[in-house]
């Protein structure tokens, strides 16, 4: 059987319509919004042919966003979610508080470990591996949050995020950068670019010609920052309030993040690359809308059918993603004689003999959904098998 719709609670009880979940339980629209950033994400690496990506599943160039960029911050804002129901699960079972410490450290380490993996799958060659990536920032993102939400209340948590967005944003605008000047947002002449220049030289994403690394040091504050907005969102869904409550003041947050980040655009623009505080508003704001409007929809009406193909991949979101990637670099690694002698790769051949009918971009996307439902079928007999990986 499936997991129960609504909110779970542990030892499989559902909660009233309109309650949060007990501490340590989950909320099944946050699995619903994690499966479906995990499907996207898989959907945007995952082209047939990467010069030929229709402009929403593209990232932006530089400054503005497309869909592309929206689904990095919304995970990262999920973690900040999961944090919170985590560390009071834990919490509620006595665990103290240096074993959660400890916990975290290692949770910190395996993530970190797993993107360096994804990173230099299939060749593994340790003299130009790409030490920042996704899994990464979402381990460094985590450990601070977790410490962040540890050690500090409400107050606490609100200042640090001021202080991240802020910092970040002087930081910018401010400090000069050698030869260049202050202040200057192009790609490769700005101050977090000199940063990783400097400290993460020859280890940085080819596809910048290895100048900068759009998951670099410096940018990773405002990405904390985004991860402490979901652990406000969490505690405000853990409040007592009714759910149409929780709903109207996640969306008024929400709103006024998207606003505030997009009149705030005009002097700090909205950049996934720099990961501006501009940026990390806006896509925190997008993210709490979207999760009120599942949760709406799933925990408070119990309208959640539609949902469960995106419930099940949610389970397993980052076993799928790395998953996901060492299955589409061994396809390119992976090479295949024709019956004409020639040398091609797995996917340049599967793709070339089996989606070419609909034209460039329309055969690109067909390739990608291929393997979005590759991948589904995995989470499928996963979920089925009761199998859930925690990392």
């Amino acid at each position: 059987m499936g997991r129960p719709t609504g909110i779970t609670l542990e030892g499989g009880k559902k909660a009233a319509a309109g309650e949060i979940a007990a501490p340590g339980g989950r909320l099944a629209s946050l699995d619903t919004f994690r499966g479906i950033a995990i499907a996207l994400m898989i959907l945007v690496n995952s082209p047939g042919d990467p010069g030929n990506v229709y402009s929403l599943l593209s990232h932006s160039a530089w400054n503005g966003w497309t869909v592309a960029d929206t689904i990095f911050p919304a995970f990262l804002f999920m973690v900040g979610v999961s944090i919170v129901f985590s560390l009071d699960g834990q919490k509620e079972k006595k665990i103290s508080h240096r074993a959660l410490v400890v916990r975290i450290l290692k949770r910190t380490l395996i993530l970190f470990a797993l993107g360096i993996f994804v990173n230099i799958f299939p060749r593994f060659d340790l003299s130009t591996v790409r030490i920042p990536g996704v899994l990464q920032r979402i381990a460094v993102c985590y450990l601070f949050t977790s410490l962040i939400v540890l050690k500090s209340g409400l107050r606490g948590r609100i200042l640090w995020l001021v202080g991240l967005l802020a910092s970040y944003w002087l930081m910018m605008r401010f400090i000069p950068v050698p030869g260049i000047g202050a202040g200057v947002l192009e790609p490769g002449k700005n101050f977090a670019a000199w940063v990783d220049s400097h400290l993460l030289k020859g280890y940085m994403w080819s596809y910048t010609g290895g100048k900068w690394d759009p998951e670099g040091i410096v940018s990773t504050l405002p990405a904390i920052a985004t991860t402490l907005f979901g652990v406000l969102a969490a505690r405000w869904l853990k409040t007592p309030f009714s759910g149409g409550r929780k709903i109207a003041g996640m969306v008024g947050a929400g709103a006024f993040l998207m606003a505030a980040g997009l009149l705030l655009g005009h002097w700090l623009p909205i950049n996934k690359s720099l990961w501006t505080s501009t940026f990390s508003m806006f896509m925190a704001g997008l993210s709490s809308v979207t999760l009120a409007f599942l949760y709406g929809c799933i925990d408070v009406a119990g309208f959640a059918r539609w949902a469960k193909p995106f419930t099940i991949l949610g389970m397993n979101a980052i076993t799928l993603y790395i998953l996901s990637m060492v299955y589409v670099h061994s396809l390119w690694a992976l090479e295949l004689e024709t019956s004409t002698g020639e040398k091609k790769s797995a996917h340049a051949f599967l793709f070339g003999s089996f989606f070419h009918h609909l034209g460039p971009k329309a055969d690109s996307l067909l390739w990608a959904l291929w393997i979005v439902f590759s991948m589904y079928l995995v989470a499928w007999i996963m979920w089925r098998k009761r199998l859930f990986i925690k990392i």
